[in-house]
């Protein structure tokens, strides 16, 4: 089971990748009509939700800078970013950094009980599947973006 899950999440990831690559700056800004982030926000969420997920639980050994919650999480917005934000080629940079990080996993860590559970989510296994399940509608969200910033 955990090989499949990370099976899924490597899948996943890359065609996140995809998404984000060569995009330019209009695209990474603009926020299209119908849609509440950028493209630029929706890499840096789904970086930061996927270190909650995957290293947040039970250790807390998260990689990234407490202030990403802040810049990235829910409810977070462009429109209330400070100045320092990071540039979207360092976040995807990172996100290639974290996936060398969870690659490290021990697959017997992926069948552990967390001490609570967490979003349904009941092992560290049940987390990384929510983490690809995640960033995969993330996928959708960039690419329905694209095609309208593209026409």
């Amino acid at each position: 089971m955990s090989n499949l899950i990370m099976t899924q999440f490597n899948t996943t990831h890359s065609a996140f990748m995809g998404e984000i690559k060569d995009l330019d700056e209009k695209q990474l800004e603009t926020q299209p009509e119908g849609f509440n982030n950028t493209i630029h926000w929706h890499i840096g969420h789904v970086l930061t939700t996927n270190e909650q997920f995957l290293f947040g639980f039970p250790e807390n050994t998260e990689h990234l800078p407490e202030r990403y919650k802040d810049l990235f999480g829910y409810g977070s917005k462009p429109a209330d970013w400070p100045e320092d934000v990071p540039s979207a080629d360092e976040l995807a940079g990172q996100l290639t950094d974290q996936l060398k990080r969870i690659k490290q996993i021990p697959e017997e860590k992926l069948d552990e009980k967390l001490p609570k559970t967490v979003l349904g989510a009941q092992t560290y296994g049940e987390l990384a599947a929510l983490a690809a399940f995640h960033e995969g509608n993330h996928v959708g969200r960039i690419n329905a973006m694209k095609k309208i910033l593209n026409k």
